[in-house]
């Protein structure tokens, strides 16, 4: 069964990187917005976990270009992009603080998404296999200098920078603020600006829909749930001291399609409920206790979260939500466990607390995680005890990035040490993630080894777990 689960390695590389130009990209024609506008950002879009740019890379392999080409995907990219941004125009705008901390988008002369032009003297296949998240590519994704971690207001909301590289081929490094799209919204924005750039004229299926007032809090606010994934929860545990102290290092293991069939049967091994696991609850839960367990965290009766983005658009019924809504329709889904229970029991008692957290996730949860923000908004980010696992699986991400050249070799994060208490499951290349997919996660160098044996063995019954912890 280990031969199921494959840890995939990235090279340490120096990637040296020549900025040629900074280049503020506007719209390409009148937009929905004049300067002193502003436009309201829902509870959804500005809370703390959104206050983030989220930076991805795309590459793409091309030995046949020449100068002349080469300088055309940059202009290609920037016409396509200052046409999308008419429609797409917060984009072009800037954030600021409100009363009570809130974010909104704000329109001033001059402001733009910004493009910048590198060139590195390297070729693609100097970087290694571009398959998974090497936090070596960093460079590739444009920030200011001395940019402040996490900073977000008066900055650019999109920024990309086109890298060419020796051999023809390029990277789009994108950082796209968080505050203005989720997951599903920012492949809408990316999939117009590629058809755009594919066909030479405004392409946007469906078209963008902003109307953040539809998630307005109630007044007065209602909150049905305690929300736990916002507790402010005292760091009574080992967990999060061993991995900020000691430096985290990025591990990505390829997980095939037999194991994760394995994980969801053993997941399944219940007589007396009366649904079935996905494979999300199953894997979800396997890793989560996979890293406790390498973790050796302490004490034992400490209370741990799992916390995962569920996407909330087919939970509105009443109204629906339109097509082509592009901002935060997601909520934050939590399963809580002791450390004990977490390792003793058996697979599926922690599937089925992933699978309850994730169906748990309904309209009138999504309406009171907007209340409850407004009663109480966080103002800053919980890590007590926390793991958080964010699923690529679901997006499209390499069909949306085909500019005309071709979709990426690689298309996804890069590094995840920057906030280590995070996971992501990711789609292997264009491959089904049914097929297989990559786990990519954080941990001390000293646990690696017992992650991996963890994470490549299935325990198939209560006593086998209670045996090896006693």
């Amino acid at each position: 069964m280990a031969s199921w689960v494959e840890e995939l390695h990235f090279p340490h590389v120096n990637i040296p990187i020549t900025i040629a130009h900074l280049l503020p990209v506007s719209p390409a024609g009148p937009i929905s917005a004049a300067p002193g506008d502003s436009l309201y950002l829902s509870n959804l879009d500005d809370i703390i976990g959104a206050r983030v740019f989220t930076p991805t890379i795309y590459f793409y392999r091309f030995d046949f270009l020449n100068n002349s080409t080469r300088k055309s995907v940059m202009k290609t990219l920037f016409d396509a992009l200052s046409h999308v941004l008419v429609p797409y125009y917060p984009l072009s705008g800037r954030l600021r603080e409100t009363k009570n901390g809130k974010l909104e988008v704000f329109f001033e002369q001059g402001q733009g998404a910004l493009m910048v032009e590198a060139y590195s003297e390297m070729a693609l296949d100097k970087l290694g296999e571009l398959t998974v998240p090497n936090p070596a590519w960093s460079p590739l994704i444009f920030r200011f200098p001395n940019e402040e971690p996490y900073k977000i207001l008066d900055m650019p909301l999109l920024i990309a920078q086109v890298t060419l590289f020796s051999c023809g081929g390029f990277s789009l490094g994108l950082r796209l603020c968080h505050c203005i799209c989720d997951g599903l919204g920012a492949m809408q924005f990316l999939r117009a600006w590629a058809a755009t750039a594919k066909s030479g004229t405004l392409v946007t299926n469906p078209d963008p829909c902003w109307n953040r007032k539809f998630f307005q809090p109630r007044n007065p606010p209602v909150v049905k749930y305690p929300h736990m994934e916002f507790m402010k929860i005292e760091e009574g545990s080992s967990l999060t001291r061993s991995l900020w102290q000691e430096k985290p290092v990025q591990k990505c293991y390829r997980i095939s399609r037999e194991f994760q069939a394995q994980l969801k049967s053993v997941a399944a091994q219940t007589n007396d409920q009366k649904f079935s696991y996905t494979t999300f609850d199953a894997l979800a839960a396997h890793v989560w206790r996979s890293w406790v367990k390498a973790l050796d965290v302490k004490p034992v009766n400490y209370k741990l979260r799992l916390t995962f983005s569920v996407n909330a658009r087919n939970k509105l019924k009443n109204p629906p939500l339109k097509d082509g809504f592009y901002g935060n329709v997601v909520c934050l889904a939590c399963a809580v466990s002791s450390v004990y229970e977490l390792i003793t029991r058996h697979l599926t008692e922690t599937a089925h607390l992933v699978h309850d957290a994730r169906i748990g996730v309904s309209e009138e949860y999504l309406r009171s995680t907007i209340d409850y923000v407004e009663v109480d908004r966080p103002t800053r980010l919980e890590f007590g005890g926390k793991l958080t696992i964010t699923q690529w699986t679901r997006f499209s991400i390499y069909e949306c990035a085909d500019f005309g050249w071709g979709r990426p070799i690689y298309a996804g994060p890069i590094d995840l040490t920057p906030t280590p208490q995070v996971c992501v499951f990711l789609p292997e290349g264009e491959a089904d993630p049914s097929d297989r997919m990559v786990v990519c996660i954080c941990l001390p160098e000293s646990a690696t080894d017992k992650f991996k044996e963890f994470l490549s063995s299935v325990d198939q019954s209560r006593d086998e777990d209670v045996d090896r912890n006693n």
